[in-house]
């Protein structure tokens, strides 16, 4: 697969990098800031972007905001975003957004390297990879919605399962009861939260988080 790096630690860049080369991928890109992602991805999108949040000139925000503008642009190009940060307000702008390949993965949290390969193919394949954190932390900020006050427990965990990108038959799996039994919860969830059930597993996820940006 052909990546685009953007991360603002020259170490970190190069590190990348090398280990993907390593695995067989083609890295067009290694840049350190977002004005220099965008140009790269405009001149030839690759698969996946793999994006941090915080970059110059002000390191807050530039990373998750041109994420935005490449799923704007490109929206076939899939964006893995790897930082120390949860970004709230644009993470779920970004994870609300048209269906496809996104993720978003904390950096101190990855402990195998095969963690971030598997989310890498994930994201490429247009599927979902959210670190059950980054989940966390946006359910968090929708507290205060009596929507997702109406979720039974059992959804809540189904909830997560699907935000962090797992499919019904790993739910059942992770969640020790059967494919119907899941199907039912998400069939529950979509009604409770007054969202369509979407055939597709990314496009599941996405609807879920674009209504916890409502």
């Amino acid at each position: 697969m052909r990546v685009i790096l953007a991360d603002d630690s020259t170490l970190l860049r190069e590190g990348l990098a090398r280990l993907l080369a390593e695995e067989g991928h083609e890295v067009a890109a290694a840049v350190g800031d977002a004005a220099a992602l965008l140009a790269a991805v405009d001149a030839d999108p690759p698969d996946v972007a793999v994006v941090d949040v915080r970059m110059p000139p002000t390191h807050t925000d530039e990373g998750l905001r041109a994420a935005l503008e490449i799923r704007r642009r490109h929206p076939a190009v899939g964006v893995l975003v790897l930082s120390q940060y949860v970004e709230k307000r644009y993470a779920a702008e970004l994870l609300g957004g048209d269906p496809g390949g996104v993720g978003y993965l904390l950096k101190d949290r990855v402990v195998e390297v095969e963690e971030f390969l598997d989310a890498l193919e994930r994201v490429r394949a247009g599927q979902a990879a959210f670190d059950p954190e980054v989940v966390r932390r946006l359910l968090a900020r929708s507290t205060h919605t009596d929507p997702l006050a109406r979720l039974t427990p059992r959804e809540r965990d189904v909830l997560r399962e699907m935000a962090e990108g797992h499919t019904n038959v790993a739910i059942a799996q992770r969640l020790y009861v059967s494919r119907s039994a899941v199907e039912k919860h998400i069939n529950a969830i979509f009604d409770k939260l007054g969202l369509p059930g979407g055939t597709g597993h990314s496009r599941r996820v996405l609807a879920v988080l674009r209504y916890l940006n409502s």
